[in-house]
């Protein structure tokens, strides 16, 4: 191996403070306030980053600077929903990295628009953030992720970093929520207490989240020999007024519905409310189920049966990976589905949807 070439990389391509970093066995922030000389990094270990830049070659870049200790170290969070429960959460988690490591975070709002998103990307790119957390589900469609794909790349091989919470189509360290398992949980819960005649509200079937929770939804209903394609379900926007106007076409459609499963808490908590409002009893006459487990769920009236995932523990692993020495392979952290049953499930009522 040529004497300045990073291990295991080609003599052409110049070293990045990610060489470094790994090199040196040090987060890429520790790496770039060694460099700069900011506070926050033993002497020791600072000559040490310092012999291995000399010995690599390395020499600072637009990313090195934006990651260097201080108040302008900044990384880029883009999430969906700001409004969304589920996103802040994430971004709580993603926050207390940050202020641990002595950065600024600049969030990002999309609204699932995939031209939105590649937008907000771009921006982020060009104010020179050392990192990027894409918070927001993955699309399904490749000709609508080449975009933001290509744009990733681009920015990877510049010395960026880049790390993802959904499943996404990139060749990058990614938080993985089970949302296939959690699917088929809140299914099998509610088909157990006998229900048959069930309704879904979800949101946009481009997003990889949904086709995910979809698919584990359609095994658990196999099971009992029902199946998807006959199962009422309507498409709508992934908020709290999305669910609200999606409940109330789904009652239209299917008057005789025992439960609804919403795709998301706020989803869910919009159906809940539809449901009051023509005063139909929860559980009494329809049972309700939500997805991700957001703080307010335990505290509705009733408390919503949903599928747990630790959202802020999924932002404080995305930046940690995304701040950590790169591997010779993209990781991947499950963030595992759990079923937690509240008031708002119980067993069918009998015909008229008259309560036990």
């Amino acid at each position: 191996m040529a004497a300045g070439t990073p291990r295991g990389r080609g003599a052409a391509r110049r070293p990045r403070l990610t060489d470094v970093a790994q090199e040196a066995g040090v987060s890429i922030a520790t790496a770039s306030r060694a460099l700069s000389g900011a506070q926050g990094v033993s002497e020791y270990m600072a000559e040490r980053v310092r012999e291995v830049a000399d010995r690599l070659g390395y020499v600072a870049n637009l990313h090195a600077r934006t990651l260097a200790g201080g108040p302008t170290s900044v990384v880029g969070l883009v999430v969906h929903e700001i409004g969304d429960p589920y996103f802040a959460e994430i971004a709580s988690g993603v926050l207390g990295v940050a202020a641990a490591e002595g950065l600024t975070v600049q969030i990002c709002h999309s609204g699932r628009d995939p031209e939105a998103e590649l937008t907000q990307i771009r921006t982020l790119i060009a104010n020179g953030v050392g990192a990027i957390i894409v918070a927001g589900s993955g699309f399904v469609d490749g000709g609508v992720r080449a975009k933001v794909t290509g744009t990733l790349r681009s920015y990877l091989a510049d010395g960026g970093r880049v790390a993802v919470i959904g499943r996404h189509h990139l060749a990058v360290d990614t938080v993985q929520p089970d949302n296939d398992a959690g699917g088929y949980a809140v299914v099998e819960h509610v088909v157990g207490l006998g229900h048959r005649r069930i309704g879904i509200i979800t949101g946009s079937r481009s997003l990889t989240t949904i086709h995910d929770r979809l698919g584990g939804m359609g095994r658990a209903l196999q099971e009992v020999g029902l199946d998807l394609a006959s199962t009422p379900v309507v498409e709508g926007v992934f908020t709290r007024e999305g669910g609200k106007v999606a409940a109330a076409e789904l009652l239209e459609q299917a008057p005789d519905v025992t439960a609804i499963i919403a795709l998301n808490d706020d989803m869910a908590i919009g159906v809940l409310s539809v449901l009051r409002d023509r005063g139909i009893s929860v559980p009494g006459q329809v049972s309700v189920t939500g997805f991700d487990d957001v703080a307010v769920a335990q505290d509705l009236a009733p408390g919503l049966t949903t599928v747990r995932l630790p959202m802020g523990d999924m932002g404080r692993q995305a930046l940690q990976l995304a701040l950590s020495p790169q591997a010779k392979r993209p990781r991947r952290r499950r963030a595992r589905a759990e079923l937690i049953v509240r008031d708002s499930t119980a067993r069918p009522a009998g015909p008229g949807r008259s309560a036990d």
